[in-house]
């Protein structure tokens, strides 16, 4: 089978990347012949993986037609989500700009998450490490202060250790909780100019601290973060979500796999999730291994534990 395709004028040099970075890397993925001259290109090969490759340039050229930057690694997710569609309505979901870098969902599930927070009131996302719960959380809360939908941005998470101690920390007591809050941190660095992030900060517009502190508040025309929240117990689970006021939204994030709570707690998400599922207002998305976004050896770490925690005599 034979196919041709014509990038518009122009636009061979986003399309194809810079030295023909993104052209490389279709023709690594694809199973066909792919054969470029000036703009239009030419795919030869059996019929399933012409229309693969075709579903892939046309997402590129989508792309670059409505502003965005084609990269290798956009070839690549358009690649894995295949025939099925709805790749380039995923990529082209931008939540948030910032310093030329744009932020937008990289697979469909990320992309269903992402709806479900603009939807919902109360969201939980449940998935593994890498799958993007808490960068893409962070993004849209940002992008709701910018707009003025909320007046302020509150984040937490339980203060527990992952399986070893810190010992005694010095300072006051946000300097001590200040190591758990590094994901964060390191989430609002990447969106907000360091100066503007302090004086966030400093006025109360981004507030950071312990689940414990969120006891007797009320939180209105706040957007709200738990995250790690496998880690809560249930009592703790139910006492941040009736913080919930006017104008106010919650995303909770945590990965079940991960509970560093003393053995034998029942883990808050875990109960949340059997006793909220089918309320109004409240949406649980849970993203998968292959929804992870960092390296492909995060991938294989998650699927080796899996499979160790499967295998007969696990603890």
């Amino acid at each position: 089978m034979e196919a041709k395709l014509v990038v518009p004028p122009g636009r061979q040099y986003e399309v194809f990347g810079d030295r023909d970075s993104v052209l490389r890397r279709v023709e690594e993925l694809v199973k066909c012949e792919v054969i470029v001259r000036g703009n239009e290109i030419v795919l030869r090969g059996d019929e399933a993986t012409v229309e693969r490759a075709e579903v892939v340039f046309d997402g590129l050229v989508e792309l670059a037609e409505n502003g965005n930057h084609p990269t290798p690694e956009m070839a690549e997710r358009l690649y894995r989500m295949g025939v099925g569609g709805g790749g380039k309505e995923v990529l082209g979901d931008v939540i948030l700009t910032h310093r030329g870098r744009r932020v937008s969902p990289k697979t469909r599930n990320q992309k269903a998450y992402t709806d479900a927070i603009r939807k919902h009131q109360v969201v939980f996302g449940i998935g593994p490490a890498g799958t993007g719960k808490t960068y893409l959380a962070v993004a849209l809360a940002v992008d709701a202060l910018n707009r003025g939908e909320v007046n302020r941005i509150i984040l937490t998470r339980p203060a527990v250790e992952a399986g070893e101690s810190l010992g005694f920390l010095p300072g006051d007591v946000m300097a001590k909780v200040d190591p758990y809050f590094r994901p964060l941190y390191d989430a609002l660095y990447e969106m907000i100019d360091p100066a503007k992030f302090q004086a966030h900060l400093e006025r109360g517009t981004i507030e950071i601290a312990p689940l414990a502190f969120m006891r007797g508040r009320t939180l209105n025309d706040a957007f709200v973060i738990l995250d790690e929240a496998q880690n809560t117990t249930p009592q703790q689970m139910k006492m941040f979500l009736t913080r919930l006021g006017f104008g106010s939204r919650m995303v909770i994030t945590g990965d079940a796999t991960q509970v560093d709570l003393p053995k034998g707690n029942t883990s808050g998400l875990e109960d949340a999730r059997r006793t909220l599922t089918g309320v109004d207002g409240v949406d649980f998305v849970r993203l998968q291994r292959d929804d992870i976004v960092r390296s492909d050896l995060v991938m294989r770490i998650v699927d080796a534990y899996e499979g160790a925690a499967q295998a007969p005599g696990a603890i």
